[in-house]
């Protein structure tokens, strides 16, 4: 199946359509240039298309038995599986991933759905006691009706899919707006999984289309009642001021700056682990992740013999065409990212950093660098940077490696390597963090364990009993078998 040139068009109300703006959207492979598609970006009286298709629609998804619902999720994971091989091409041609990161994105999106099948039967009610003789509090827990789902460029298929599946699976109907560098791996691709599994019409329905031609008009329509955002915390103070404006529920995963903290108690094979995890933590998709170690923090008293292994095992890194099996580090998404980077890196240089690995930049190709001896007081100790850069950051005891963790606006991920857990495990209850990882990776997400962040990293939470909550809302309908004594 050629995905590129079947599902690059707008789907609404069922309907593969051609959008009616001025201009398109191209879609490039990030790695060779290549032209995937043109795509037509919807208007916003499209939008409003969409989102009164989904409004008419949900009712009665809404009152469907929840089993049957819990079907049409499991024939989209049939059909993941099916078709992985070709979803794997898809995702190396649309964003530059390299086959493992490919693969990596497709299992976890279907151990997601698995997640989503069983969450079709978990919006359970209940029932609570009154101060009044007589009466019966029940609370009904309900779909929220139209959600609307604006999802980024890096794990698009995944990320765009962990909102759709649980608020599809719980009765809600749904609107998608993919990134314009994603738009048939997050957009178009899920459409067609869900259409060819059942799903009826204007449940889903997919806008390709940008700010510049619809304004805030995804966020402003009356139909949403809730906005899922995924991306940076630039645009999504933007999302959750609009929708916070017009009262809806903003979920908003932004961006990060998590540390992965290498204490002083490991020996050699505690330190090799560690550096393995630092290097998958920042490299692993171009270390294009919110979850990705910007910061490598370092007891001194290790410092020497992790950071010779790390570099190393940094400047081993091959960096190529994400389909050749040798490369670990393919293109970032664009050009303007790639020169974003370099001049990041030429900065840092210019105020007195020091580059223990100092990669070249080839087109989109954007080799590893590891800088070190950064002032204190450096903004980049301090932002997120979405790219294959690691900061190497030495510290002198928990108390200042917690003082350097924790001195960011973000806080989404980390992690903390010791040979004690338990101290691991103190110490990770000290950063401010949505997640905190010992021994292990920052980069991690699993379906039923709550991913969110702190601060400027977010707000919200999702996955498992987490999505239930974000995708639900309560109502009290209290029944009085006897009689209210009124004071009036």
């Amino acid at each position: 199946m050629s995905y590129f040139t079947d599902l690059a068009h707008q789907y609404i109300d069922g309907e593969w359509r051609t959008g009616s703006g001025s201009w398109d959207i191209i879609d490039f492979n990030p790695y060779n240039g290549e032209k995937l598609a043109a795509i037509t970006v919807a208007t916003a009286g499209e939008v409003d298309e969409a989102y009164r298709a989904a409004e008419r629609a949900q009712p009665g998804w809404a009152a469907t038995n929840p089993y049957a619902r819990r079907t049409v999720l499991e024939r989209v994971l049939r059909l993941v599986e099916e078709r992985t091989d070709d979803i794997v091409e898809a995702i190396i041609d649309e964003l530059g991933g390299t086959r493992t990161k490919a693969v990596y994105e497709v299992a976890a999106a279907g151990e997601f759905l698995r997640e989503a099948v069983r969450l079709a039967l978990r919006s359970e009610g209940r029932i609570l006691p009154s101060p009044v003789d007589g009466r019966e509090n029940r609370v009904h827990r309900l779909p929220v009706g139209v959600v609307g789902v604006i999802s980024p460029f890096n794990f698009p298929f995944l990320v765009t899919l962990k909102s759709v599946a649980p608020a599809l699976a719980l009765g809600n109907a749904v609107v998608v707006k993919p990134n314009q560098n994603a738009p048939v791996t997050g957009g178009g691709l899920i459409a067609r999984l869900f259409e060819d599994a059942g799903l009826p019409a204007g449940l889903l329905n997919v806008v390709v289309t940008d700010i510049a031609e619809i304004g805030d008009a995804l966020i402003e329509h009356p139909v949403p009642k809730v906005i899922s955002f995924a991306g940076s915390d630039r645009v999504g103070r933007h999302v959750g001021a609009v929708a916070g404006g017009h009262f809806k529920r903003a979920l908003l995963q932004l961006s990060g700056n998590s540390a992965l903290v290498v204490l002083d108690d490991l020996d050699e094979a505690g330190i090799d682990y560690a550096v393995d995890a630092a290097v998958f933590s920042r490299f692993f998709y171009q270390g294009q992740i919110c979850m990705a170690a910007n910061r490598v923090l370092v007891d001194r008293a290790v410092e020497r013999e992790f950071t010779e292994k790390f570099v190393a095992k940094v400047a081993a890194l091959r960096t190529g065409d994400p389909r050749d099996p040798e490369t670990q580090i393919g293109p970032v998404i664009n050009s303007s990212h790639a020169d974003a980077l370099t001049a990041l890196v030429d900065q840092a240089l210019a105020e007195g950093a020091t580059a223990l690995v100092r990669g070249n930049t080839r087109g989109n190709l954007v080799e590893p660098t590891v800088l070190t001896g950064l002032a204190p007081d450096s903004p980049l100790m301090r932002q997120e940077i979405f790219g294959p850069v690691v900061l190497l950051v030495p510290f002198d005891g928990e108390d200042e490696a917690v003082r350097l963790a924790n001195d960011t606006p973000y806080g989404l991920s980390g992690a903390v390597h010791t040979a004690r857990v338990e101290r691991g495990v103190a110490f990770a209850d000290r950063i401010v963090a949505g997640m905190m990882h010992v021994n292990d990776a920052t980069v991690r997400d699993e379906p039923m364990v709550a991913f969110g962040g702190e601060n400027a990293s977010g707000l919200g939470r999702l996955n498992g009993d987490s999505a239930l909550e974000a995708f639900t809302t309560q109502k009290w309908i209290s029944v009085q078998h006897g009689r209210t004594e009124f004071p009036l």
